[in-house]
């Protein structure tokens, strides 16, 4: 139950909304499409599915040519973030529809759909109708609907973004184990780095409808091939800034110097691009290769256990997410340590060097 995208484009007029796109998912694999809101992870889910055709290029489907299959002839489905239900019937009802069409026996029925209503905690909800439901009541019956249909291919369009916190953090533990035992390919969209992270499986980040790069989340994370990869795995946005080497040393601008190690230290002299992401700055010395730099706070995010500053270092804007409460003074100075062993080095072209 492979599904291949090969060389697939979309564009409406003159705009395109998807470059030519390879990409290859196996059965019972778990992908995530990562990228900011219109960056094509939808539009690229519903060429999956057959709800839209590609402007050029194949969709395989187990060995199969889909391309032009109308999704109606596919075992697909879909949730989107904005949920999907048949008002006149009930969340039961509503759950029953696709296995109804399936002409599954009744008592079968009966039995998957209580699972599935256990499982996403709408029992007591089955006999009201969606208009009786809250917002993540409602949504938790449309993926309900999806997920007991057992489809061979599942798209999860930010399926949890109108859940309430603790759902969405049950839901993000539940959602691997509940496809672990099956061939399904599953494909979750989602804006959230942190979300990809959890759920581990294989990643393809998006920018501006390209997929700059697809492979093992964790790999991605902490081996982007290149600069725009890094930044859309990056939430606060990954800090950037250049760097010049020479000789043994690395000098950024005139704030902060600090002696090359590791496979940087092999580096060519020459001029760099500096990433490192906001929870590797910190107001204190925390271990790795700390270098100390100061900057002009320009605001200051205090929630729960974790502070966030915005200074500026220079020209450009930096950000520190850090454990503990940090109370700084909006435009005063703040002396804060980069650990520069945890940061990504980037050629002029945007090629990772080191990492």
């Amino acid at each position: 139950m492979t599904l291949e995208l090969r060389n697939v484009t979309k564009r409406v007029g003159a705009d395109v909304h998807i470059h030519p796109t390879n990409l290859r998912l196996e059965p019972g694999s778990f992908n995530i499409l990562l990228g900011t809101t219109l960056a094509g992870k939808t539009t690229l889910m519903q060429l999956m599915a057959g709800l839209d055709r590609p402007t050029t290029g194949e969709v395989w489907f187990n060995g199969a040519d889909t391309t032009g299959m109308p999704v109606q002839k596919r075992n697909v489905a879909m949730v989107y973030q904005q949920f999907i239900n048949y008002p006149n019937l009930t969340v039961y009802e509503n759950i029953a529809s696709p296995l109804r069409v399936a002409r599954m026996d009744k008592s079968a029925i009966d039995k998957r759909i209580r699972e599935m209503a256990a499982l996403l905690k709408l029992t007591p909800m089955l006999e009201r109708k969606p208009g009786e439901l809250s917002g993540g009541q409602q949504q938790r019956t449309a993926l309900a609907r999806a997920l007991v249909k057992d489809a061979d291919l599942v798209l999860l369009d930010e399926p949890l973004a109108n859940l309430d916190f603790k759902l969405r953090e049950e839901m993000r533990d539940e959602l691997p184990k509940l496809f672990s035992n099956r061939e399904a390919i599953v494909v979750y969209a989602t804006t959230e780095p942190t979300e990809a992270l959890l759920f581990g499986g294989h990643t393809a980040t998006l920018f501006e409808g390209r997929v700059t790069e697809f492979g093992p989340t964790s790999q991605l994370y902490r081996h982007p091939k290149d600069l725009v990869t890094a930044q859309v795995f990056s939430d606060p946005p990954i800090n950037v800034a250049p760097v010049k080497k020479t000789g043994t040393q690395f000098r950024l601008g005139d704030a902060a110097t600090w002696e090359a190690t590791g496979s940087q230290a092999d580096l060519t002299d020459g001029d760099y691009v500096f990433g490192i992401r906001p929870h590797h700055i910190s107001p204190s010395e925390t271990g790795g290769l700390p270098v100390p730099v100061e900057g002009r706070v320009l605001v200051t995010e205090l929630s729960g256990s974790e502070s966030v500053i915005h200074f500026r270092i220079g020209e450009a804007t930096w950000v520190s997410e850090s454990h503990g409460i940090h109370p700084f003074k909006v435009g005063s100075s703040a002396r804060l340590f980069v650990d520069v062993s945890r940061a990504m080095l980037f050629a002029a072209d945007g090629r990772l060097v080191t990492a």
